[in-house]
C-alpha cells in the first residue's frame, strides 16, 4: 500500500526549486533519516520551495503542515489572498555577508572613481581625479535584522558610522550601530546619509517608504535598494535622482521583475541596476538550516525562523 501523508509516520517532501537536484543531492549526503521524496504535491506534508514557485502550488499542497523556504524574501506568500495554514519558515543569517560585498563594492567603486578611471585607461589618459575617503560617512540603513546588522558591523569596519532605522528606534544588542532611529524619525536620519540601504521587509508599512517626500531629506545620498522592490516608489526616486537629492541608485530589487523593458531606469546615467543577485541563496547555506529545522521537526521543537504572516517577515 502506498503510503499517504495521513497513514505515514515518515515525512514526505516535495522539493519545487529551480535548484532541486542540488537539494536532493545534499539530502542524500545529509544526516537525515526517515524522509520520503514525493512527487505528488497532495501527498507532501512538507515543502522545500522558492517562495514564487510554493505560492503557485499552494492549492494543490492539501496535506501541508510545513513549508521552508529558500529565500529570507516570503512576500510572494503573504498576500491575504492565500492560504496561511501552515507554519513557514524563512532563511536567515546567510545573506548579510554577500549584501555587504554588494554595498561595499558599488561604493567604494563611487567614492574612489574607479569605473571613470577605466574609461579613462581606454582612452590611453592619464588624469588623477579627486576622491572621498568613506572613513566618516553615514551609512543609514533600514532594517536592523540579521542582514542589517552585519551590514553595519562590515561597513564600520571600513570606517562607515552606521545608523539604523527600525520600527522602535532600539540599537539591537551587540550590533555596531552607533544610534537607530524609528521609522517614525526616518527624516532625520536621513538628512545625514551619505549612503542609504533598504534592507526592509515587505509589508504595508514598508510599501513606498521610499518617496519623494521621504528623499527629499537627503542630500546628495547614494542609495541602495537590496531589500524589496516595494520600498522604492518609482516617481519618488526619479524626482530625487533629478533634484540631486539622490546621486546614484543601485538598484536589485524591484514590484515587477525582470524589470519592464520600459522602465525608466534602464537608460537613466545615475541609476546601476542589477537582476536580483545580490544575495542568492546558496543551495548549501538554505540546506543548512533545513537540515536543522528537520531534525526540530522529527524532535517535535521549534522550528528555526518561523514567519509571522500577520506581520509579513
Amino acid at each position: 500500500m502506498k503510503p499517504t501523508a495521513e497513514t505515514s509516520a515518515t515525512p514526505l517532501l516535495y522539493i519545487a526549486s529551480k535548484q532541486q537536484q542540488d537539494y536532493l543531492d545534499l539530502l542524500q549526503q545529509s544526516s537525515l533519516k526517515h524522509i520520503a521524496i514525493t512527487q505528488d504535491k497532495s501527498q507532501a506534508n512538507i515543502v522545500l520551495a522558492d517562495p514564487p514557485l510554493l505560492a503557485k502550488y499552494l492549492d494543490e499542497l492539501t496535506n501541508l503542515k510545513w513549508a521552508q523556504a529558500t529565500y529570507a524574501g516570503i512576500d510572494k506568500l503573504t498576500k491575504p489572498e492565500l492560504r496561511q495554514d501552515y507554519t513557514l519558515t524563512n532563511v536567515k543569517g546567510i545573506f548579510g555577508q554577500l549584501i555587504s560585498e554588494y554595498v561595499l563594492g558599488y561604493s567604494l567603486s563611487y567614492f574612489r572613481h574607479l569605473n571613470q578611471y577605466q574609461q579613462l585607461q581606454a582612452q590611453n589618459k592619464w588624469q588623477p581625479i579627486e576622491y572621498q575617503s568613506v572613513m566618516g560617512k553615514k551609512a543609514v540603513i533600514l532594517g536592523t535584522g540579521s542582514i542589517g546588522t552585519q551590514l553595519a558591523s562590515c561597513v564600520s569596519a571600513l570606517g562607515f558610522v552606521a545608523i539604523g532605522v527600525n520600527s522602535r528606534g532600539l540599537i539591537p544588542q551587540g550590533s555596531m550601530f552607533s544610534q537607530c532611529y524609528s521609522t517614525e524619525q526616518l527624516d532625520e536620519a536621513l538628512a545625514q546619509a551619505d549612503v542609504v540601504v533598504n534592507a526592509l521587509p515587505s509589508t504595508p508599512q514598508t510599501y513606498h517608504i521610499l518617496n519623494a517626500q521621504h528623499l527629499s531629506h537627503c542630500q546628495s545620498a547614494l542609495l541602495f535598494n537590496i531589500g524589496r522592490g516595494t520600498a522604492v516608489d518609482d516617481d519618488g526616486l526619479l524626482l530625487a535622482l533629478e533634484k540631486g537629492w539622490i546621486a546614484h541608485a543601485y538598484l536589485d530589487v524591484f514590484p515587477q521583475e525582470p524589470l519592464p523593458q520600459e522602465s525608466a531606469y534602464w537608460q537613466h546615467p545615475n541609476v546601476s541596476i542589477t537582476p536580483h543577485i545580490a544575495a542568492n541563496s546558496f543551495p548549501q547555506q538554505v540546506f543548512d538550516i533545513f537540515e536543522q529545522n528537520m531534525q526540530r521537526w522529527q524532535n517535535q521543537q521549534p522550528l528555526l525562523n518561523q514567519v509571522d504572516f500577520s506581520r509579513g517577515y
